[in-house]
């Protein structure tokens, strides 16, 4: 689940300035100070002590693996300004192809709905909201009547390898390569 989070948000701060900016401050900052009317009570026993954390995020696994097996990372903070469409479109196919490996070993991504893009569709009372979202001229109550605009995806598994590395480097994406003459 927190996999899923964190691939969710890396796409989000890629993509969207006001996220990167509001993930950049938490980073920086830390959570918000937690007002003293908030605290909860003292529980009359000891509280069991936290888990430890792991010492590298599964999100920063995954990074690593689309760098590694994909050159994601490579792809994504090069500038383009000095390549053609046809020379970013050549790397694009092979990014695009690798991740899809990656993701696919991992989750098993697959489509929720089997329904043609464009094809008609009805949502009657009750219908799973986590599985859907409702845009365009949303009023009123089900049933709903629209167009299939995407057709949403789910992993089928979630696999992801345990990091067995140092913790000094926990937070190495990808390491740096000497070529040794």
């Amino acid at each position: 689940m927190r996999l899923l989070l964190a691939f969710r948000v890396f796409f989000r701060i890629l993509f969207d300035r006001q996220t990167s900016e509001q993930v950049r401050r938490l980073v920086q900052e830390g959570p918000p100070a937690e007002k003293p009317e908030e605290r909860p009570q003292p529980a009359q026993a000891p509280a069991p002590a936290a888990p430890s954390r792991p010492p590298r995020s599964e999100a920063l696994t995954l990074l690593a693996a689309l760098q590694r097996e994909a050159r994601l990372l490579d792809f994504v903070m090069e500038p383009l300004d000095g390549f053609s469409d046809a020379e970013v479109g050549a790397a694009a196919r092979d990014v695009h192809r690798d991740c899809g490996k990656v993701l696919q070993r991992w989750f098993a991504v697959e489509a929720i709905s089997d329904q043609e893009e464009g094809s008609e569709v009805e949502l009657r009372s009750g219908f799973d909201a986590a599985c859907y979202r409702l845009v365009g001229n949303v009023s009123g109550e089900p049933p709903y009547r629209g167009r299939l605009m995407h057709h949403g995806w789910k992993a089928t598994r979630c696999e992801t390898p345990t990091w067995t590395g140092d913790e000094s480097a926990a937070r190495v994406i990808s390491p740096i390569e000497v070529e040794v003459s």
